[in-house]
């Protein structure tokens, strides 16, 4: 444990360094004169920080305790850590990822748009750590809603479950559907950190659906990685799927979710029902 413990702080001291040599002094009002080495000083990454020199210094030289979630979070700023960098410092420095801040960001790239087209037949869409839904394919219109007929404020999941009769009609079992859609919505709320930015949302469900406040009310959660799902397509009868949860990644507010079908037959009657309908752009 001991060797352990030296061997992180001794990567945390290396990384440390690394991120500081590669600044440009200029750019953070230092002089670039008289240095003998790349970068910025560890004094100027210490004020920089506002934590003191002799302490900075040590965590370079892997000495001393493990820093604070606050002293990392300062040198990220000091050293102008991108997302990714700084979740790497807390990781050498702490052994887990930082506290998550969520930030809404819209929409999708015309890349991730075509990785969701070309997984037709199996309806998949990407929705938001608050469950709007930002982008869909063709088999998902057909299979599960119109979305691109929807205003954008109301491409939401749970909106769709307790508020649309057509949510109810296609479960076999809404309720214990129900249930386990607002035990996995709370998960993936409090793990983007999001509480805040759905507190309107939910507010507004438990005043237009009395079921949804009581499961809100519940504190129930539920792991939402993968499983099946039965459906009544008011067209073509009983569908089954199996699906899947995919992180996008560096998009921490954003994931996938793929409904492969579980049969042949399945997959020849979406097949058949996307040919029968209008082509549609969901760029």
């Amino acid at each position: 444990m001991i060797s352990e413990h030296v061997a992180g702080h001794d990567l945390l001291g290396a990384y440390l360094k690394d991120r500081r040599t590669k600044l440009d002094p200029a750019a953070f009002g230092f002089s670039s004169k008289r240095r003998r080495t790349p970068g910025l000083r560890r004094e100027e990454v210490a004020q920089r920080a506002n934590i003191s020199p002799a302490w900075y210094t040590w965590l370079e030289q892997g000495r001393g305790g493990a820093p604070s979630a606050d002293v990392l979070d300062r040198i990220a700023s000091a050293l102008m850590l991108t997302n990714v960098e700084r979740e790497h410092l807390f990781l050498l420095g702490l052994g887990r990822p930082p506290e998550v801040h969520y930030q809404a960001n819209e929409g999708v790239t015309p890349r991730l748009q075509r990785v969701l087209d070309a997984l037709n037949p199996s309806p998949a869409l990407i929705r938001t750590a608050t469950w709007d839904v930002v982008a869909w394919n063709q088999a998902a219109t057909v299979m599960l809603v119109d979305y691109g007929s929807l205003p954008p404020a109301q491409r939401n999941v749970l909106r769709f479950m307790f508020l649309d009769p057509r949510a109810r009609a296609a479960q076999y079992d809404w309720e214990s559907v129900a249930r386990f859609v607002v035990g996995a919505f709370r998960v993936d709320v409090a793990r983007a950190g999001a509480a805040t930015a759905v507190s309107d949302l939910v507010d507004e469900l438990c005043r237009l659906s009395p079921e949804f406040g009581a499961m809100w009310r519940n504190n129930n959660v539920h792991a939402h990685g993968e499983g099946v799902k039965h459906i009544r397509h008011p067209v073509l009868g009983p569908l089954s799927f199996e699906y899947s949860v995919f992180a996008v990644d560096g998009r921490t507010d954003l994931s996938m979710v793929v409904y492969n079908p579980a049969t042949q037959a399945d997959v020849d009657r979406i097949s058949s029902a996307m040919a029968a309908a209008p082509a549609l752009d969901l760029t």
